[in-house]
C-alpha cells in the first residue's frame, strides 16, 4: 500500500477553498499512484473553529464539503478531519472525527478519544470523546488511526485515563495513521519526534503523521509532519511553515531491520525540553530564533491574507523593538506594503529619529516623520485647569504614547492598513507599556518573545548583512516619555528579568521554587506583583502570534482581580 501526505494550510470556515486544496491534494496523491492519502485535522472546516461549533449551518457545510470531497474518492481512499454529529441523546452534539472515504462512499468515522483542555486547547467545550476505538481496514491492511492528542498520551505522567493505542494494538493493525493539528512552540519538533518515535518502539509498527500547516491568528501551525519506518527510524520529515506532500510506501516502511534502540530522552511535555540548560541559551539558541522568524512571518502572512489586508503601519521609534517588527512586516509583505510613521516628542533623541530613519532606508518602505510636540502641548494647555501644578508624571507620559496610538489608528483608518504592535513579552508581563497607547494594535508580533529574544532575532536578522543599525542594538532600551528615561529604571535589567518571568510564565513555578533557585526575594515578588497587578492590560490587548508553550491570550486565563502576590 502507498500512503500520500497532503501537509497543507486551511481558513477557518472558508468551505471552499479548503475543499480545493483538499481536491488538489487527492489529485496529486492519484498522480503519484497512492492508494490512500491522508489529510489533518479538521482539514474541512480548520483547526481551531471554537464557537462557530455551535452553528447548525456550519456543522451543515462541514457536511456538504464532505459530500463535495467524496465524490474525488473515487478509486483512492482518503482520510479527512471534519466535526461529526453524535446519534447518540447522551453527551456533546459533536465528534472531533476522522472521515475514511473511498469508491464515492463513507466507509468510515472515527472519533477523537482525548480532547484537550490545557493552553489554546478547549475541545471538550465542544465533543464528545469516542465511544469506542477500533482499527480500519482497507485493501487488505488494518489501519489504526488517531486524531492529534490521541497519541500524546505516553510517559511516566499520563494526562489522561485511556490510551487509545494500547486498545488499537490489540487488533494487530499494520500502521499508525494520525491526522493532527498541533501548533508550533519553539520545543514542538522535539517533542513531536519523540512521541511519535516512541510510539513506533513500543507498537512495533510504522507511523505517518500529517500536521497542518499555517496561522489562524495568534496560533501558528507549523506542519513538521513525519514518517517513521519500524525501525523506529526517522523516513521523513516535512517542510516547516510550508505546505508539503510525500508518498510513502508501506511495506518498505514495514522492513524490519534492526531492534528498536532508545538511544536518547523522550520528551513528552515541552516545558521539559531545555529544562536542563541556561534559560536565556535556550530561549535564544539560534535553532530556536530561526525557527521563531519563520514563525513570526506566517503569522503576519496568514493574518492578512486571511483577513483581507495586504498593507501594514506601526509606529517607528528608533528602538529595537519596531525595528525588528518593521523588519519582519517588510519581509512579509513587502516593502511597498509598509508604512510607517516616526513620531518624534521632545524628550526624544536625535539617534532616535535617524536611526529609525536610516533603517526605513535600508529596508526601502515609505515613511513619514509627525513631530508630537505641538499635540501633547496642546492637550497640556487643554489639562492645565484640571491638573493645576501637579508635578509632571505618568499622566504626561501616557499622554504621547496615546498621541502616538491615535495618529497611527488614524493612518490605519484612512488607509486600510493593519496597526502591527511592538510590544514585547517581558513589557506585557510587567505592565510597562501604555493601553490605548503603545499597546495599540490589530496584530501583535513580538508579544511572545522576552526582550532577549528580541535582541537575539535582531542579531539574526543582521546575521548576513547589516538590516537593523548596530546603534539600535546597542542603545540601552527606552520608552523616551520624560528626560534621560531608561528601562532599567523601572525594571531589573533583562536578564534577570527575562529568567524569572520565564520561570513563573512557561514553567508556572511559584515565588517560593523561584527563591529557591538563587533569585533575591525581594525582586521575584516585586516582579511576580508586576505581572499579576496588569492583567487588567493585557485582557484588553490584542492578538499575540504565539511561539511559545504559554503566550499571553486564550492560553493563559487569570483572574484581573485576584489577591494573590498582589
Amino acid at each position: 500500500m502507498k500512503i500520500f501526505l497532503a501537509q497543507q494550510n486551511y481558513h477557518i470556515g472558508n468551505f471552499e477553498e479548503n475543499a480545493k486544496k483538499i481536491i488538489y491534494g487527492i489529485n496529486k496523491a492519484k498522480e503519484a499512484g497512492a492508494d490512500l492519502v491522508l489529510f489533518c485535522e479538521l482539514c474541512i472546516c480548520g483547526y481551531p473553529p471554537r464557537d462557530f461549533l455551535e452553528f447548525e449551518d456550519f456543522i451543515n457545510q462541514c457536511y456538504q464539503t464532505i459530500d463535495i470531497i467524496k465524490e474525488h474518492a473515487d478509486t483512492i481512499g482518503v482520510l479527512i478531519g471534519s466535526p461529526a454529529k453524535n446519534p447518540k441523546v447522551e453527551g456533546k452534539d459533536l465528534f472531533n472525527a476522522a472521515f475514511l472515504l473511498y469508491d464515492k462512499q463513507v466507509q468510515a468515522e472515527i472519533h477523537k478519544t482525548l480532547l484537550p483542555t490545557y493552553d489554546v486547547f478547549d475541545e471538550n467545550r465542544y465533543f464528545e470523546p469516542s465511544f469506542s476505538r477500533t482499527c480500519i481496514p482497507f485493501k487488505g491492511k488494518k489501519l489504526a488511526v488517531t486524531i492529534c492528542e490521541d497519541i500524546w498520551n505516553l510517559g511516566d505522567n499520563p494526562l489522561y485515563r485511556i490510551t487509545p493505542m494500547e486498545e488499537l494494538i490489540k487488533e494487530k493493525p499494520d500502521v499508525m495513521l494520525n491526522l493532527s493539528a498541533s501548533p508550533y512552540n519553539y520545543a514542538q519538533d522535539t517533542v513531536r519526534n519523540s512521541i511519535v518515535e516512541a510510539h513506533v518502539a513500543k507498537y512495533g509498527i510504522p507511523m505517518l503523521y500529517c500536521n497542518a500547516v499555517g496561522s489562524q491568528t495568534d496560533v501558528v501551525f507549523d506542519g513538521g509532519s513525519l514518517v517513521y519506518d519500524i525501525n523506529a527510524r526517522q523516513v521523513k520529515e516535512m517542510k516547516y511553515f510550508d505546505e508539503d506532500y510525500a508518498l510513502f510506501d508501506l511495506d518498505e516502511l514495514s522492513i524490519k531491520k534492526e531492534t528498536p534502540e532508545v538511544s536518547h530522552k523522550y520528551y513528552y511535555s515541552a516545558n521539559e525540553v531545555g529544562k536542563e540548560t541556561d534559560t536565556l541559551h535556550y530561549l535564544a539558541d539560534d535553532k530556536n530564533i530561526h525557527e521563531i522568524h519563520q514563525a513570526l512571518l506566517l503569522g503576519i502572512k496568514d493574518y492578512f491574507k486571511k483577513m483581507n489586508f495586504s498593507k501594514a503601519t506601526l509606529g517607528a521609534s528608533g528602538g529595537i523593538d519596531s525595528a525588528v517588527v518593521q523588519v519582519l512586516a517588510v519581509e512579509a509583505l513587502g516593502k511597498e506594503n509598509v508604512h510607517v510613521l516616526l513620531m518624534p516628542s521632545e524628550f526624544s533623541s536625535d539617534h532616535s529619529v535617524s536611526d529609525a530613519e536610516e533603517l526605513c532606508k535600508n529596508l526601502g518602505n515609505k515613511y513619514d516623520i509627525v513631530p508630537i510636540k505641538e499635540i501633547f502641548e496642546g492637550f497640556q494647555t487643554t489639562l492645565k485647569p484640571i491638573f493645576k501644578d501637579l508635578a509632571f508624571n505618568v499622566a504626561e507620559e501616557n499622554i504621547q504614547s496615546r498621541i502616538r496610538g491615535n495618529l497611527l489608528m488614524a493612518l490605519a483608518n484612512k488607509f486600510h492598513y493593519i496597526l502591527l504592535n511592538t510590544s514585547n513579552k517581558s513589557e506585557l508581563a510587567t505592565g510597562y507599556g501604555t493601553l490605548y497607547g503603545d499597546m495599540a494594535g490589530g496584530l501583535s508580533v513580538i508579544g511572545d518573545l522576552y526582550k532577549m529574544q528580541v535582541y537575539a532575532l535582531a542579531r539574526y536578522i543582521n546575521k548576513h548583512k547589516e538590516i537593523i543599525p548596530l546603534n539600535i542594538i546597542s542603545k540601552a532600551p527606552s520608552a523616551e516619555l520624560r528626560p534621560n528615561q531608561k528601562d532599567s529604571d523601572s525594571l531589573p535589567d533583562y536578564e534577570i528579568l527575562d529568567k524569572v518571568l520565564y520561570q513563573y510564565i512557561e514553567l508556572r513555578q511559584g515565588p517560593k521554587e523561584i527563591i529557591a533557585q538563587g533569585f533575591d526575594a525581594g525582586l521575584v515578588n516585586s516582579v511576580l506583583k508586576l505581572v499579576n497587578t496588569n492583567e487588567y492590560k493585557r485582557n484588553q490587548f490584542c492578538p499575540i502570534i504565539r511561539v511559545s508553550t504559554k503566550a499571553f491570550g486564550v492560553g493563559r486565563r487569570l483572574p484581573i482581580v485576584a489577591k494573590y502576590l498582589s
